[in-house]
């Protein structure tokens, strides 16, 4: 890739995300990491899934240069606190889990600093590579609207919670956790 691509795919990622942030470089270098070793580029239907672990600001990076968004049902958030994400390519059958490995001490680095640092590194420095442990997720399902008994709003089929007979919403639904 030329340095003025890679440059303009980094500026429409900042201008996807909102600012420059050493988030944004761990996502938008696992998404060219993953992009290089899959030998994908930019999913415009449901081809390449992304399963995410974080709710981080390199969220936006993979779905800005990957085309892996919740919208189109092929970006799945597994929050667990990782910058792991773990990406799926329907036709070739082909999967990759891209991890952060290098630890940086944030409390005594400057932001601008670590973020040059995130785009400069090898991939190998960064990055520990391997397969996701679990299997390509299905394809987005489109589920029928029913309407809550509570409160009138609509809600997909599989949101929807039985109780004394009658079709609640999750927030109209009474918690049944017993303190779990």
């Amino acid at each position: 890739m030329s340095a003025a691509q890679q440059s303009s795919d980094w500026e429409q990622c900042i201008a996807f995300h909102g600012h420059e942030c050493p988030g944004l470089a761990i996502g938008y270098r696992i998404a060219k990491a993953a992009q290089q070793r899959l030998g994908v580029k930019f999913s415009a239907d449901e081809d390449i899934v992304c399963v995410t672990e974080n709710d981080a600001c390199g969220l936006d990076a993979v779905q800005q240069l990957t085309g892996c968004t919740l919208g189109k049902g092929n970006l799945i958030c597994r929050d667990r606190g990782k910058h792991a994400f773990s990406f799926f390519v329907r036709s070739q059958g082909r999967k990759l889990r891209v991890v952060m490995k290098k630890k940086f001490d944030r409390d005594k680095i400057d932001r601008e600093l670590l973020k040059k640092e995130i785009l400069s590194l090898p991939d190998e420095e960064l990055f520990a590579f391997s397969e996701p442990d679990y299997s390509l997720p299905d394809r987005a399902c489109v589920f029928k609207n029913v309407t809550c008994e509570q409160c009138g709003e609509t809600c997909s089929e599989r949101n929807i919670r039985l109780h004394e007979g009658k079709q609640f919403c999750m927030d109209c639904a009474p918690d049944y956790s017993r303190g779990w």
